[in-house]
């Protein structure tokens, strides 16, 4: 998941520029954020001097921290992809290194592309020859190529240091050593008792938080019930408890909405109450990592005893009814396009058995949220709403799928329906309630 950012998103302190003086965009990225970070400051003194040497006056800001290249295009970050959808705004964009925008060939082509398309111009700051290097719309081959190349030295970078932190990663699992990453909850970071490292030692903040939870789930209190309580006491979620005990601020941006903390749900707390690192077991991917002799890996101190994790596995077990499965990726045409306009949350496919359509609902309670207006509306009613509106505005050619909606910024928000009922609800969708937008959204 992004981190939060506390830089913003564009910047007011640079001036307008002059009639005489192309704007320009400044487009920051970072992998990973902390307490110390410097390197946000170093890249915004390189464009300033890129922008410097070649006459531009930088108008704005995407600052897209805790954002990775190697995993998204630059056309699906938070800031700078809406930026991109709004090119008429500058002339052209100013990294401070190739890497910072893209590691990868095929996302050069697409920024190459794009800006051939908008007639915008690309600059990237080079520190080595301390001249940066420009690609306008009518950019030749060798410049290209160049762009190419440096594309694909950052493309085999990303890949040598992610191989390098696998292995790293993989060691430190056999010896039972924390490595980094989101502390599971319930735990702290410690120094390893060989001297050498890091391990985890029960957090007594959290630790009796979990034990009250797995006592309250062997009392019958749902799930549901128990993230309510656990937000109206201002307990942390994981998540954000990492981020205190690393001395950084809680909550940051998901689903294109920041939030000054994150919010317990049934979900997070399923996840904390299955993993067995309340064992004190050194996990991967959710399961036990086991030694050559099959043993379990231990990490820390548990939490609980094998006889109790296995106690409430089976609590759990019984309340799924044998129903949960792997996760998999949506294929409902409106997910993230949706929303209740009670709560600003979006709304999700719900399937109606027996029926050929389902219903999009809002699903506040399962965000840990209490919406004071959800709103629901049959799927194929809202899903025909929204194409006609996307046409008619997009002029599309052919199908129209998700993704187009999205890169689009295509939005529907829906109101709370009527009570009562009639013949006339049968007809279609009652309009009145759904608001259709085509742009960028905060």
């Amino acid at each position: 998941m992004p981190q939060p950012s506390p830089l913003p998103a564009r910047l007011t302190a640079f001036q307008p520029p002059s009639a005489e003086r192309p704007r320009a965009l400044a487009a920051l990225r970072l992998s990973c954020v902390t307490s110390v970070t410097t390197s946000p400051g170093r890249q915004r003194s390189a464009i300033e001097a890129s922008a410097e040497k070649l006459g531009f006056a930088l108008v704005a800001e995407a600052s897209d921290l805790g954002v990775s290249a190697r995993r998204t295009s630059p056309f699906e970050r938070p800031s700078l992809s809406s930026w991109l959808r709004r090119p008429q705004e500058y002339d052209a964009v100013v990294w401070s290194h190739v890497d910072r925008a893209v590691r990868s060939v095929a996302h050069m082509a697409e920024l190459v592309t794009w800006g051939r398309q908008h007639a915008r111009t690309l600059v990237f700051g080079m520190p080595e020859t301390d001249r940066p290097l420009v690609v306008t719309p009518q950019a030749d081959g060798l410049t290209i190529g160049r762009c190419m190349e440096l594309a694909h030295d950052a493309e085999s970078e990303a890949r040598t240091i992610s191989n390098r932190l696998t292995s790293s990663h993989e060691a430190l699992r056999a010896a039972g050593r924390y490595g980094g990453g989101l502390v599971p909850f319930g735990y702290r970071k410690a120094p390893h008792p060989s001297g050498s490292g890091w391990c985890l030692d029960p957090d007594p903040e959290t630790a009796a938080i979990v034990r009250a939870i797995v006592a309250d789930v062997h009392q019958g209190m749902s799930l549901i019930a128990i993230a309510r309580r656990l937000n109206e006491a201002g307990v942390p979620v994981p998540r954000d408890r990492h981020a205190q005990l690393q001395g950084r601020p809680m909550g940051g941006r998901r689903h294109g909405r920041d939030f000054e903390r994150f919010r317990w749900t049934s979900g997070t707390l399923s996840k904390v109450l299955r993993s067995p690192s309340l064992m004190g077991h050194r996990t991967h991917g959710g399961q036990t990592v086991r030694d050559a002799s099959d043993n379990p890996v231990l990490i820390g101190e548990p939490l609980l005893s094998d006889g109790e994790f296995r106690a409430l596995q089976d609590v759990l077990l019984t309340r799924s009814n044998g129903t949960r499965s792997p996760r998999r990726a949506t294929t409902a045409l409106l997910t993230g396009v949706a929303y209740c306009s009670g709560c600003d949350g979006r709304m999700y496919f719900a399937v109606r058995k027996g029926c050929p359509y389902g219903d999009y609902v809002c699903r506040a309670t399962a965000r840990g949220e209490v919406c004071p207006a959800p709103a629901a509306m049959r799927s194929d009613w809202l899903e025909d709403y929204v194409l006609t509106h996307y046409r008619r505005l997009a002029a599309p050619d052919g199908d129209v799928p998700r993704a187009c909606l999205l890169r689009d910024g295509a939005r529907v928000t829906v109101g709370k329906g009527h009570a009562g009922g009639g013949p006339a609800r049968l007809i279609g969708p009652d309009t009145s309630r759904l608001t259709f937008t085509l742009g960028s959204h905060p």
